[in-house]
């Protein structure tokens, strides 16, 4: 009842708290975007849980690159700046996001660490903007940072059934990367079932596997991010 006396029930109203935020991270996120392509740049989101070896990968990649294309890395972590001196020592533009104990990156926090790249470098040029999102495969994919590519890694320690304990992640990735290949000799990682579990949450999601540490598989994916890049 009311308060007024009556005996008229109170209107009730359910607010969707979740819906509401991820609507206003999608406009963000499409600002992000506008942001990025004014730079000439494209962007990639990396996600995968901790120790897939997605600073490792950055790391090769820039040193495989060899200076061919402009790359900027914002570095997402719960805790310490470590990664982004790893990536800040091989010459590259990079912005940590500390969160302090949230489990995903999110538009506004990309919003700020796109001015503060600007700022800090003077980028007014890119080709490459490389995200690495916080280690985590439940909730960054609920959130469009203004990528234009998402990239869900898979490294062969975690074991091959995580595609299907974690649809979302894959669900919602353009590429599929299984990493750490040279350990397999060392794990029951079964390649084919990763892939084909993966397939079947997303028939339209492109696979690669290989390992930064030997070298295997590098050249496929170097020429994946030329093919983003000229897209």
């Amino acid at each position: 009842m009311c308060n007024c006396g009556c005996n008229q029930e109170p209107e009730q109203k359910t607010i969707n708290v979740r819906q509401s935020l991820l609507a206003a991270n999608k406009k963000l996120a499409d600002e992000n975007r506008l942001l990025i392509e004014k730079m000439g740049a494209l962007a990639i989101n990396m996600i995968s849980s901790p120790g897939a070896g997605k600073t490792t990968l950055l790391e090769k990649t820039i040193e495989l690159m060899d200076a061919r294309i402009k790359i900027a890395v914002i570095e997402g972590d719960i805790e310490t700046d470590r990664d982004a001196a790893r990536i800040r020592a091989k010459g590259i533009p990079v912005v940590q996001i500390t969160t302090g104990g949230a489990c995903h990156l999110d538009a506004n926090l990309i919003h700020r660490a796109i001015h503060q790249l600007q700022d800090e470098y003077r980028l007014n040029s890119l080709d490459l903007l490389i995200i690495e999102n916080v280690g985590n495969l439940v909730c960054p994919a609920a959130f469009d940072l203004g990528e234009h590519q998402r990239i869900v890694l898979l490294s062969v320690p975690e074991g091959s059934d995580k595609p299907a304990k974690y649809p979302a992640a894959f669900a919602g990735s353009d590429y599929f990367m299984i990493t750490k290949t040279d350990l397999m000799p060392y794990f029951d990682f079964k390649s084919q079932e990763a892939i084909q579990e993966a397939m079947q949450i997303n028939p339209d999601l492109q696979v690669m596997e290989l390992s930064a540490t030997s070298g295997q598989g590098m050249d496929k994916w170097l020429n994946t991010i030329e093919n983003i890049i000229n897209t």
